[in-house]
């Protein structure tokens, strides 16, 4: 609601029709449907659904590797942790494979096994999270 090209003559113009304006609003206490509390609630508890890029499925069947349903549900448990922290690329260690995770896009970039864990270094990272 903007007042700038209105001319009022006295503070009480301006007071009603504000609460004219005001008077569709939520009482006090009352929440509003959708709240920026309750978006952001909704959007954190929602589990995201992960995926896997083209090179990070080919590296997971070169190093035969297959991730279990329960070790995908603490993958996406592991996302959600980093986007509460605010991490954008995370390492993920879910019992011996690594993976590289972007984390805004819910995607899987890089798979790395127990034994190939050993000489890697792992960059362009601002993250990890064990799961």
């Amino acid at each position: 609601m903007a007042i700038n090209n209105i001319n009022f003559s006295s503070i009480e113009q301006i007071q009603a029709l504000l609460q004219k304006n005001c008077s569709t609003l939520p009482k006090t206490g009352a929440k509003a449907a959708n709240s920026f509390s309750d978006i952001l609630t909704k959007q954190l508890n929602t589990s995201p659904e992960v995926k896997f890029s083209k090179h990070a499925n080919e590296r997971l069947a070169s190093r035969n590797i297959e991730l279990s349903e329960e070790q995908i549900i603490r993958l996406e448990d592991g996302i959600i942790k980093a986007k509460s922290k605010g991490v954008k690329e995370s390492l993920m260690l879910i019992d011996n494979v690594a993976l590289v995770v972007n984390i805004p896009n819910n995607t899987v970039i890089t798979a790395v096994g127990k034994e190939d864990t050993l000489h890697n270094v792992f960059t362009n990272i601002d993250g990890a999270v064990i799961v």
